[in-house]
């Protein structure tokens, strides 16, 4: 029985104003669905140094399993800035750990057991990685859930990449800046809903589309529903991980059986919640992981 839900891609130190965090969003995915009972997995790669004995040790002690590969080349980090409003920033440093995901047996055999996997572009920008999330893709069976949890950050993106991987998903998740760079990219026009269902139409096995807004709510189009949740207004600490914790929250209730509404609503009660935590993995409420 597939019964893994597995984050695969970046593992990485957000360094925040306040200090250094375990971060990455496969990494935050992987924790949030954890914390609603699911059996989930992160798969990454650190380097052979004190940075990725750090991150073996804090997967390790929340009880996260891992398939973090240790690999020859220093451990990823990311110098987040925030703005007054807690909106992040990143500089993401090139040729780290996670660029390097290795191959093996052991993710072949993950894969056909894998319920759904959340992967991004971030970890494509390098061949080795891309191969990898690729071929995990591939191997998994058809009825499973891919979520491509796009994440356009800087330049670490391309036509190729966005479009290989939208052959291979399920469900697109992206904010209402990618939507616009992915319209301008795959020639989309019309309003953002208009947009999304063409998405949905262009691509064969893509069923659903999340979009989020930020401060204004979000949206879930499927090609014959749709869903519109408001943002709560909260006081922000800030904003790192809650695109993440809504993705997680989001499948792993969806999974569970919940309607689209349903864990549309919990979702957004979710990433509502760690925005108003500092970092990318607090311990969720009670009154959320029992919505």
């Amino acid at each position: 029985m597939k019964n893994l839900i597995v984050g695969m891609g970046e593992a990485l130190w957000d360094c925040l104003p306040e200090g250094r965090k375990f971060g990455g969003a496969p990494a935050n995915f992987a924790y949030h669905v954890g914390q609603f009972g699911w059996h989930s997995v992160v798969v990454s790669a650190v380097g052979q140094d004190p940075l990725g004995d750090e991150i073996i040790d804090i997967v390790n002690n929340v009880n996260l399993d891992n398939r973090i590969a240790r690999v020859a080349c220093p451990t990823g980090t990311v110098q987040v800035t925030l703005s007054g409003d807690g909106i992040p920033s990143y500089e993401i440093c090139e040729n780290v750990a996670w660029d390097n995901i290795p191959w093996s047996d052991d993710l072949a055999d993950i894969a056909h057991q894998t319920r759904a996997v959340c992967f991004g572009s971030l970890a494509q920008r390098s061949k080795t990685s891309r191969e990898t999330i690729l071929r995990f893709l591939d191997e998994m069976d058809e009825d499973t859930e891919r979520i491509f949890d796009i994440n356009l950050r800087q330049h670490f993106y391309s036509l190729e990449i966005i479009d290989e991987s939208l052959k291979r998903s399920t469900i697109l998740k992206l904010n209402d800046e990618e939507i616009d760079v992915v319209s301008a990219m795959l020639g989309l026009t019309g309003s953002v809903e208009e947009r999304c269902r063409q998405l949905i139409g262009r691509y064969q096995h893509l069923q659903m589309v999340i979009l989020t807004c930020g401060a204004i709510g979000s949206n879930v189009f499927t090609e014959t529903e749709t869903s519109y949740v408001d943002t709560p207004k909260v006081k922000v600490a800030d904003t790192v991980g809650a695109g993440d914790s809504f993705t997680a929250t989001f499948v792993a209730q969806y999974l569970k059986g919940k309607s689209i509404r349903e864990a549309h609503r919990i979702a957004v009660m979710a990433s509502a919640y760690v925005c108003t935590q500092n970092g990318a993995m607090p311990k969720f409420t009670k009154e959320i992981l029992e919505a």
